[in-house]
């Protein structure tokens, strides 16, 4: 396991506290962490078309949506013709987190979900295996006699990126092929909302039964949200899915402002943390907010600047660590915010995955903290029961940059892990 950093000695073992801990209670054990990822098993393929073929064709502009396999074969034959085929990576949102998760923690990850079984050299499923970190287990997917689902992403004239998906077999998981082992002993378990869609697929209930067994062994589940139009047509039955089962909630400012009817961002993360412990809303230029609990004598004060927005001085314990608010006696509602790496790219070559790739960064600290607690239990770290190894400000950062290395590539899913010493992160971050 890779820490987000290389952190200073002395933020692991600081040797000022009387109640430090014996060197022979130090010593690393080699630990198994992994996160879990239930998802619709999908190749993206990006084509450049015009706006006059997204209105002939009655598709939303934005959004994602379902066509049949044969309209998704007319359209891409077509445009592979005209050479107008710019791209064909692997994708779904939660096979893009898993990836991502892998490469930047080196550590490894186990995806659930339905996947063509016979693949043929060049198909596909097999750019789905050959594009996919090879720390990300495959081993537990569902195999089918149908295609691999496709995505295929309509690139406008202004970037804008429409979805039209091709099913194949990307809903077929059934129950049996969730794993509960694999779930329980997990560091998390990664769904979204495109996976209990309809209750008619398969993949539906199997959903429900992941979740059902990480609630039951106190595993975090964390959700990713769909489209807009998505969450407005299914506005209620996410919302109760999200109280009865949700640890973090990640979403976009759209996608927020359809599930709280309310167009602030701020006051979406607080509406969020009415549902769940930890908020990520995105809003592209202008960065991504975090929110979460801590009991009230554990907060850490910022040594930034306040900032008041829709909630008065709102990121003042921002250095504060993330809890769950049953850990808490006295729960306090902590938020951060943070602008684009560097202003945001001079030219952004791919929006497609940078939400994913934040939640990425945000899924290798909860998992570093499970894994510093294993190896290092009397650790002064683990006194109190904390959902993240790091401060939900210095998260920020490591989302923020993690996005930034998305949005500067044509892929969705990162090539290589970040640079050894980041200097968007704090001094104290690394090793003197």
């Amino acid at each position: 396991m890779k820490f987000p950093g290389r952190r200073a000695t002395k933020h692991y073992f600081p040797v000022a506290q009387k109640s430090r801990t014996q060197n022979d209670s130090l010593k690393l054990k080699d630990e198994h962490i992994y996160i879990v990822g239930l998802d619709q098993l999908l190749v993206d393929i990006e084509i450049n078309v015009t706006d006059e073929f997204l209105a002939t064709n009655n598709f939303p502009k934005g959004q994602s949506f379902l066509i049949d396999d044969e309209l998704a074969d007319k359209i891409y034959y077509e445009y592979k013709e005209k050479d107008l085929v710019v791209g064909e990576y692997p994708g779904g949102a939660i096979g893009n987190t898993l990836h991502n998760f892998s490469i930047l923690s080196d550590a490894g990850s186990i995806a659930l979900g339905s996947i063509k079984k016979d693949i043929t050299m060049g198909d596909y499923a097999f750019k789905y295996l050959a594009k996919t970190s090879g720390l990300v287990d495959l081993d537990y997917l569902q195999p089918s006699q149908k295609p691999m689902g496709r995505a295929l992403c309509f690139i406008s004239e202004d970037q804008e990126r429409t979805f039209a998906i091709s099913k194949g077999c990307m809903n077929d998981l059934r129950p049996e092929y969730v794993n509960e082992e694999i779930i329980k002993n997990s560091a998390a378990l990664l769904v979204s909302a495109y996976t209990i869609r309809s209750k008619e697929d398969p993949i539906y209930e199997s959903t429900y039964k992941a979740c059902k067994i990480a609630k039951q062994n106190n595993v975090p589940v964390v959700f990713s949200l769909g489209t807009s139009d998505l969450v407005k047509e299914k506005k209620e039955e996410f919302r109760e899915f999200i109280r009865d089962y949700v640890t973090v909630l990640a979403m976009n400012q759209q996608e927020a402002l359809e599930l709280f009817d309310e167009e602030d961002t701020l006051l979406c993360v607080d509406k969020a943390l009415e549902l769940v412990d930890l908020a990520l809303v995105t809003v592209g230029k202008k960065g991504l907010y975090l929110g979460s609990f801590v009991e009230d004598e554990l907060k850490r004060k910022t040594k930034e600047p306040l900032v008041t927005k829709s909630i008065v001085n709102y990121n003042e314990f921002e250095y504060s660590r993330s809890m769950r608010k049953r850990d808490c006696q006295n729960p306090l509602k902590v938020y951060t915010h943070i602008s684009p790496f560097k202003g945001g790219p001079i030219k952004i070559k791919n929006t497609n995955g940078a939400g994913d790739a934040a939640l990425s960064a945000i899924l290798h600290d909860i998992a570093a903290n499970r894994y510093h607690k294993q190896t290092i239990p009397l650790s002064p770290k683990h006194e109190h029961s904390y959902l993240t190894y790091s401060s939900i400000s210095q998260i920020s950062k490591y989302a923020n940059r993690v996005s930034y290395e998305v949005l500067i590539q044509n892929s969705p899913r990162l090539h290589k892990g970040l640079p050894q010493r980041e200097d968007s992160l704090d001094d104290a971050y690394w090793r003197k």
